[in-house]
């Protein structure tokens, strides 16, 4: 028997991460939630996340009447390091490196997972995108938006994410920060490859718009084409060309 663990939210901006345990055998399933709280400025440079998902993973297979010589296949995501950590030595070494395992959860597991934490936001009066786990910056600036829209529910975004601090919506007085940091960012699609990004000025519709990477290219193109060599005519049986015309 087998009970796999996996996480839901830990990217998305609002509500905390649903944790979810998954027995196939017997296609049993719990899940709990570590709270947003855990995630905004007081509390989310202490990492206490880290001990709440070990909390809850212990808690979870308590639930499920997991046997000590079950197999526990936990997700390899950072959040489930300490959860890793105290199952193996709970376990002792031997045991602990036989039955706890770090997967990349797919299936079964990882869709119920996700039906929670959809459920979980929708009771805030979020709608989520359908596409949102393909674009994921695009789900992002439409959270953000939502909350824009609602301010009264920023309590439920995880608002200690660093990051966060460029946009007035979650540090309106630019406090502790430069005046280039506290700039705010508009988002814009990239005339290149299509995606979302994000940029410091506001995007004129009629010139391009490049998201960092493009940019990137872009640039290196330049210089790559400047310092090209330039190749001359060759005479009847010549087998080189100059660097210096």
């Amino acid at each position: 028997m087998t009970v796999i663990v996996d996480d839901a939210g830990s990217g998305d901006l609002l509500f905390g991460i649903v944790i979810g345990a998954y027995r196939p055998e017997t296609a049993e399933f719990k899940y709990d939630v570590i709270g947003v709280r855990f995630f905004q400025p007081d509390q989310y440079c202490k990492k206490g996340y880290l001990s709440e998902a070990s909390r809850i993973t212990s808690e979870l297979l308590a639930t499920l009447k997991a046997k000590s010589d079950e197999e526990v296949q936990l997700c390899q995501g950072y959040i489930f390091d300490e959860a890793a950590k105290k199952l193996k030595e709970k376990l002792g070494e031997e045991q602990g490196e036989k039955l706890v395992q770090r997967i990349r959860v797919v299936g079964e597991a990882q869709r119920l997972t996700e039906i929670a934490y959809l459920d979980e936001i929708r009771n805030l009066g979020y709608e989520p995108l359908t596409e949102r786990e393909e674009k994921r910056a695009k789900s992002f600036f439409h959270m953000m938006r939502w909350l824009k829209a609602n301010p009264q529910m920023l309590s439920y975004a995880k608002t200690g994410w660093p990051r966060l601090k460029r946009y007035r919506l979650f540090n309106p007085t630019g406090e502790d920060q430069s005046e280039a940091e506290a700039k705010e960012l508009h988002e814009a699609k990239c005339s290149e490859c299509g995606e979302i990004c994000e940029v410091p000025f506001k995007p004129d519709p009629h010139r391009p718009v490049y998201c960092r990477e493009c940019w990137g290219k872009r640039k290196r193109g330049k210089r790559v084409s400047r310092g090209k060599p330039k190749r001359i005519s060759r005479n009847a049986g010549a087998q080189s060309f100059s660097l210096n015309a």
